[in-house]
C-alpha cells in the first residue's frame, strides 16, 4: 500500500510539473500567433520588408526553438534559406514608457498607421529625423542617420520606398535594440541586421551564449547557496586568453555606447545573459532592450513619483536617487556603465587569471566597480580606469594567436 502511495504521488508531482511547463509554455511562445499577424498585414498591403516574402509566401523563414522570457517580446531561434539567426516580434504593447517594465513606447491602437497615406519621401525622412533627435539627441552626423534608416527602408533596393515599407520601418524605430543596432553598426558588438517584415526582425546568431553561467532547474537552484552557485556558474567558459579578448569586447563596448557618435547610452542590464559571443571570441550584445538613450532615460525618470532611491530603478542596474522635497527622481544615476560592466566581469576574468596579472587586474577591477556618480561627473578617472584595464589585457595577450 504504501508503494501505491508514492507511486501514486509520483505521477501526481510528475503531471503537474508537466502542465506547469506545458502552461508557462504556451503562455509566453506565442510566436506564430505574431507570424500571423505580421502577414496577414503583410497580404493586406499594410508593411512590407526583406523578410516578408520569405516569411509569409515561400515558407523560406522558419521559427524554430523558442527563447521568450517576455511574452509581449517573442523571440526565436529561426532559419532563413543558408542563414541562422533569431527572429524577435513584438507583441501587445502600451501607449507609454513604463519604467516598471521596459523603456519601450508600445504600439499604438491602430498598428502600423504612421506615416500616412499621402506622405512625401521628404517628409518621411523629417519624421526619422525629428523622432532620432528626441531619442538621442541633436548630434553634429544626425542625419547620416537618418540616411541610414531611409537606406534599409528601401527592402526590396528598387530605389523607391513604399508606405508598407515606411511603416515597418517606422514600428522598428520605436525599439531600443534596433536603434542600438543601427548606430553601432560599424562595431563588432552587434549582431547584423538581417531583415525584417513589420516589427518582426532578424537578426545574426550569436553562437555562444550567455557570456556565463548554467542553467538549473528550480528544484535544484534553491537548494544551492549563493557562493556555491556563483563558483559554479564559471565552470564552463572558454580559456583564460579566449576570456580577456571577450572581456575587451566588453570594455569596448562601454567606450561604444559612452558619448558615442549619436550619443550617449546607459546599459542598465549589465548581467551574463545579456551578452555572448562568436567563434572568433568577439562580444556580442544579446539583448538590447535595456540598453537605452540617456536623453530618453533622464526624461522619463524624472516624471516618477517616489518614496525611496529604489522606487527610481530602471532595468537591473540604472538606479538614480529620490529627491524627498519633490517626490521625483533626480536624472543621473548612481553608477556608470563601466562599473557595472567591471561588477559583471570579476568573477569571469578572475578566475584562472595568470599569476603574474591576477594582483593587478584585482585591483583595478575593484577600482573599476567602485566607481560612482555619472560617467560625465569623472570623465577622466573614468577614462583612465577603461585605458588600464584594457592595456593590462592586451598587454596579456597580444602575443599569443588568441588575440
Amino acid at each position: 500500500m504504501k508503494y501505491l502511495f508514492f507511486s501514486w504521488l509520483a505521477v501526481f508531482v510528475g503531471s503537474w510539473i508537466v502542465y506547469v511547463e506545458y502552461s508557462s509554455y504556451t503562455e509566453l511562445c506565442r510566436g506564430h500567433d505574431c507570424k500571423n499577424s505580421i502577414c496577414d498585414k503583410y497580404r493586406k498591403g499594410v508593411i512590407d520588408g526583406s523578410a516578408c516574402s520569405s516569411l509569409c509566401e515561400k515558407d523560406t523563414l522558419y521559427l524554430g526553438k523558442c527563447f521568450t522570457a517576455k511574452p509581449k517580446s517573442q523571440v526565436y531561434s529561426g532559419s532563413w534559406g543558408d542563414l541562422e539567426g533569431v527572429i524577435k516580434c513584438q507583441m501587445e504593447e502600451a501607449p507609454h514608457y513604463d519604467l516598471g517594465s521596459e523603456m519601450e513606447p508600445r504600439k499604438e491602437t491602430s498598428a502600423f498607421n504612421k506615416p500616412t497615406k499621402g506622405t512625401s519621401v521628404e517628409k518621411f525622412r523629417e519624421m526619422i529625423l525629428n523622432h532620432l533627435k528626441a531619442k538621442v539627441g541633436d548630434q553634429a552626423n544626425i542625419a547620416d542617420l537618418a540616411t541610414q534608416v531611409l537606406s534599409i527602408t528601401d527592402a526590396n533596393k528598387d530605389g523607391h520606398i513604399s508606405l508598407p515599407e515606411a511603416r515597418s520601418t517606422w514600428a522598428l524605430l520605436q525599439l531600443n535594440e534596433f536603434l542600438l543596432a543601427l548606430v553601432l553598426q560599424d562595431r563588432e558588438h552587434t549582431p547584423k541586421l538581417l531583415g525584417f517584415c513589420g516589427d518582426l526582425y532578424v537578426m545574426e546568431k550569436v553562437p555562444h551564449s550567455p557570456l556565463y553561467g548554467i542553467s538549473l532547474p528550480w528544484i535544484v537552484e534553491v537548494w544551492i547557496p549563493a557562493g556555491v552557485r556563483r563558483s559554479m556558474d564559471q565552470w564552463f567558459t572558454p580559456s583564460w586568453p579566449h576570456k580577456a579578448k571577450i572581456s575587451i569586447g566588453l570594455l569596448e563596448l562601454v567606450e561604444d555606447v559612452f558619448h558615442g557618435t549619436f550619443g550617449s547610452f546607459l546599459m542598465c542590464d549589465v548581467s551574463a545573459t545579456s551578452f555572448g559571443y562568436n567563434d572568433r571570441y568577439d562580444l556580442k550584445v544579446m539583448d538590447a532592450r535595456y540598453i537605452v538613450p540617456e536623453a530618453i532615460f533622464q526624461e522619463d525618470i524624472r516624471q516618477q513619483r517616489c518614496d525611496a532611491d529604489e522606487d527610481c530603478l530602471y532595468g537591473a542596474d540604472c538606479l538614480t536617487s529620490c529627491d524627498l522635497t519633490k517626490h521625483r527622481c533626480t536624472p543621473e544615476v548612481t553608477r556608470p556603465n563601466l562599473a557595472k560592466a567591471c561588477e559583471a566581469l570579476k568573477d569571469y576574468i578572475l578566475r584562472g587569471a595568470p599569476s603574474d596579472v591576477r594582483e593587478e587586474l584585482e585591483k583595478q577591477l575593484y577600482a573599476c566597480i567602485a566607481l560612482k556618480g555619472s560617467a560625465e561627473q569623472m570623465e577622466i578617472e573614468h577614462s583612465l580606469i577603461l585605458n588600464n584595464l584594457k592595456s593590462l589585457l592586451w598587454k596579456k595577450i597580444s602575443h599569443t594567436k588568441d588575440s
